[in-house]
């Protein structure tokens, strides 16, 4: 039984060590929690201590170990929930001018490197509002592939 609860305590540790390197949002540190639950009840029980201490002592060890994991569960979600700020996808919102345009497609300039660009999706009576130039600031709103989506920066965007 002893070797049991000494296993269950080591297992629980490793879990919750893990938890905190590993994005896992807690498939990891909660198994582990409870495991240095368990494993304190029966380590308890096993060296002839009271039940009553046993659970005493897993619910203190509960309570530490479940801060711990809760603390890197809020970081792992906070962590998700940044935007994207390098590779292509984070160009999605930055501005741009465009170098060359006809018609529908054209080549723009953002942060530093050329991309080739699509107009973005056109409504019916923004047809006017869309026809970009050499010159005028684009907006990025999508990407597909090594292309960028794009539409003209509104006059309110750029003054911000």
């Amino acid at each position: 039984m002893t070797a049991l609860s000494v296993a269950l305590l080591v297992t629980g540790v490793v879990l919750i060590a893990l938890e905190a390197h590993v994005p896992s949002l807690g498939v990891l540190g909660v198994p582990g929690v409870v495991s240095l639950a368990a494993g304190a009840v029966l380590g308890v029980s096993a060296l002839g201590g009271s039940v009553v201490f046993g659970i005493v002592l897993a619910l203190a060890l509960v309570g530490i170990s479940g801060s711990v994991v809760a603390l890197t569960l809020r970081q792992g979600l906070a962590v998700r929930r940044r935007r994207i700020r390098s590779g292509p996808e984070g160009l999605i919102g930055h501005f741009g001018v465009v170098r060359s345009w006809d018609e529908q497609a054209g080549k723009v300039l953002v942060d530093g490197a050329l991309w080739s660009a699509r107009r973005s999706a056109v409504l019916d009576d923004d047809e006017d509002q869309l026809e970009l130039h050499a010159g005028d600031q684009i907006v990025v709103e999508r990407l597909n592939g090594l292309t960028l989506g794009v539409r003209p920066a509104e006059e309110w965007e750029l003054h911000q």
